[in-house]
C-alpha cells in the first residue's frame, strides 16, 4: 500500500529538513509540553512526532521508554494525522478499520486510544503531530481537546523560534562572510594603492581622504634615460620593446627600493625617483649615488648579455641633484605622487646634459658626497635658458671604500662611515 502523504509533500519535507529538527537532541521545552498534554488529557502516554521521508521520529515523549524513537512511516497513525487539518480522535484503534491491524494494537499493553493534532505551520506544512494515547478506549472532554490544540500552538511557537534562530545564524554567517570579503577587497585596494603611491602617502590618503602637500628642504632626485630608445622603438616589435622596458625599469625599481628611493614616475623611456622626501635623513645623497652606481653596473651587465646574443642594446644616462622640493598627490582618479620645484628641473638638466653610460651629478650632490666617492669635474656647462651648472661625473666609490674594481659596492670601512652618519639600510654582506 502507498504511504499516505499530504498534497504538498515535497514542500513539506523541504520545510521539515530546513529546521534540522529530526534527530536533534532533547529539549526541555518540548518535554514539558508532552508532560502537560498527558496530565491535562489524563492519558499515560504523550509525544511530539515529526514525519520524515520514511519514518515517524519522536522529538519528545512522556510515558514511553527512552529507546522508543522511530517507527516506520507506513505503520504510524500520525501519518494519517498530518494529512488532515484537525484533531484526529480515535476512541478505540482496535475497532477502527483503518488501524485494527496496526502494530500499535498488537503491542503489550496494546494502544487503544489515540488523539493527535497536526502541527501545521503558517505556510501550511504539516510537519508532525502532538499526540496523547491510552491503553484503554476512551473519550476526551471538549476542554481537554481545546487544551491539546493550544499546546500544539506552543510546539509551533518553538518551531518558529528555531526557524528564526537558524535564519539569524545564517544572516550572521552571511554578514561575517560579507565582512571578510569587504576586508579582503579593502586589503587588495590598499595593496594596489601602495603599489601606486609610497606607503606613508597611501596610509594618509586612506585615513584622511586626502594628502597634504609637503615641503622638503633637502631631497635628492634621480633621472634616468635610455640613450637611443627612440630609434630602437622605430625598428623593434612592440611586445619585445615592452619586455625590454619592463626588464630595465624592474631592475631600477628593485635597486631603488633597497636604497630607500621612491619611484615618482616613468615617462616613456625616462625614469624618475627621489630620496629624502618620504623618510628624511642626512644620507639621501649618498643613497641615491650608491643606487645609481649599482643601476649602471646591473644594466651594463644586461647590455653585455644582449650583445652576446645579437640583440639591440641600450645605455642608461643618469642625472642626480639635491635641493628643496614640494611633494604631493594630484588628481582624484588615477592619482599620482609627484614632486615639484627648481631642484627637479636641475636634476633633469643633469640627465639631459649627461653622457650615456655615465652618472652626471650637480655641484650640490658633489659637495655632499665627495668624501666617499670618486668625482670627475666637467666644469661649468651651459644648460637650458643660458643657465650655467657645474657638473661632475660620479665614477664610483673611493678606492679605500670600495670592495670591487668599478667602485659600485661598499666595503666594511664604508659601512662604518655610513652608520656613523645614522645609516642602517645597508647590510654588511652587501
Amino acid at each position: 500500500m502507498p504511504i499516505l502523504a499530504p498534497t504538498n509533500e515535497s514542500e513539506r519535507l523541504a520545510a521539515l529538513h530546513a529546521l534540522g529538527i529530526v534527530d536533534s537532541a532533547p529539549e526541555a521545552a518540548y518535554d514539558e509540553i508532552t508532560e502537560l498534554a498527558a496530565q491535562i488529557c489524563g492519558c499515560p502516554v504523550s509525544y511530539i512526532s515529526f514525519i520524515d521521508d520514511n519514518r515517524r521520529w519522536l522529538k519528545a515523549r512522556y510515558g514511553l521508554p527512552a529507546e522508543v524513537t522511530d517507527a516506520p512511516r507506513e505503520t504510524a497513525v500520525c501519518t494519517t494525522t498530518i494529512c488532515g487539518t484537525e484533531l484526529l480522535v480515535i476512541p478505540d484503534l482496535k475497532r477502527d478499520p483503518r488501524f485494527e491491524n496496526s502494530p500499535m494494537v498488537s503491542l503489550t499493553p496494546p494502544r487503544r486510544f489515540y488523539c493527535g493534532m497536526p502541527l501545521i505551520t503558517d505556510e501550511g506544512y504539516a510537519l508532525g503531530t502532538l499526540c496523547v494515547m491510552d491503553f484503554e478506549p476512551r473519550q476526551l472532554s471538549f476542554e481537554q481537546t481545546e487544551a491539546l490544540r493550544m499546546l500544539s500552538h506552543q510546539v509551533l511557537a518553538q518551531l518558529e523560534l528555531r526557524r528564526k534562530l537558524i535564519e539569524n545564524h545564517q544572516t550572521i554567517r552571511q554578514l561575517e562572510q560579507a565582512r571578510l570579503e569587504i576586508a579582503a577587497e579593502r586589503a587588495r585596494a590598499e595593496e594596489l594603492l601602495r603599489n601606486v603611491l609610497p606607503a606613508p602617502i597611501a596610509d594618509e590618503l586612506t585615513q584622511q581622504g586626502r594628502v597634504q602637500p609637503k615641503y622638503t628642504r633637502s631631497a635628492t632626485i634621480l633621472f634616468a634615460d635610455i640613450q637611443g630608445f627612440t630609434q630602437l622603438a622605430e625598428r623593434t616589435e612592440p611586445a619585445s620593446l615592452i619586455h625590454l622596458l619592463d626588464e630595465y625599469f624592474s631592475t631600477l625599481d628593485e635597486i631603488g627600493a633597497r636604497y630607500g628611493l621612491e619611484k615618482v614616475k616613468t615617462m616613456g623611456d625616462a625614469y624618475m625617483a627621489v630620496a629624502g622626501v618620504i623618510s628624511p635623513d642626512r644620507r639621501h645623497s649618498i643613497d641615491v649615488c650608491l643606487a645609481a652606481l649599482e643601476m649602471r653596473t646591473r644594466l651594463d651587465h644586461l647590455r653585455t648579455q644582449c650583445e652576446a646574443i645579437g640583440e639591440h642594446t641600450l645605455q642608461l644616462r643618469i642625472g642626480i641633484h639635491t635641493g628643496p622640493v614640494i611633494s604631493g598627490v594630484v588628481g582624484n582618479r588615477r592619482m599620482t605622487f609627484d614632486i615639484w620645484g627648481d631642484a627637479v628641473n636641475t636634476a633633469w638638466f643633469m640627465e639631459a646634459f649627461g653622457v650615456a653610460g655615465h652618472i652626471n651629478v650637480s655641484e650640490t650632490v658633489a659637495g655632499h658626497v665627495h668624501g666617499l666617492f670618486e668625482l670627475h669635474s666637467r666644469g661649468p656647462i651651459v644648460a637650458k635658458h643660458a643657465r650655467t651648472h657645474e657638473m661632475f661625473f660620479l665614477n664610483g666609490l673611493k678606492r679605500e671604500y670600495s670592495r670591487n674594481a668599478d667602485g659600485s659596492l661598499p666595503n666594511d670601512h664604508f659601512l662604518a662611515e655610513y652608520r656613523r652618519l645614522g645609516g642602517s639600510r645597508l647590510a654588511p654582506e652587501r
